[in-house]
């Protein structure tokens, strides 16, 4: 480790604070339909189906936005560039 005091930038900072906001709202927009889905599958079992596709879907691309934010944290305690770094802009939408 470095003894150098750390520094972020004001810029630095809101671009993380942005990518965890973004990183928050997909996790519970899907954790929001996999609840949904295994509430209808429990009066339903025609909709397990479509929650195993719902998780298999989903789970996957959830896991690859925390790796990229924890990319992005990584990053910056390197003392790297950030927009080198940012995740893939994210509708919301899976």
């Amino acid at each position: 480790m470095s003894n150098t005091p750390f520094q972020m930038s004001q810029e630095d900072l809101l671009a993380i604070i942005k990518s965890f906001s973004v990183l928050k709202h997909d996790i519970n927009n899907t954790l929001g339909v996999v609840m949904a889905q295994s509430e209808l599958a429990q009066r339903n079992p025609v909709y397990y189906e479509k929650l195993a596709a719902a998780v298999l879907k989903r789970g996957p691309e959830v896991v690859q936005k925390m790796q990229d934010f924890h990319s992005l944290l990584t990053a910056k305690l390197k003392g790297e560039d950030l927009s080198e770094c940012r995740s893939h802009p994210t509708s919301g939408i899976f």
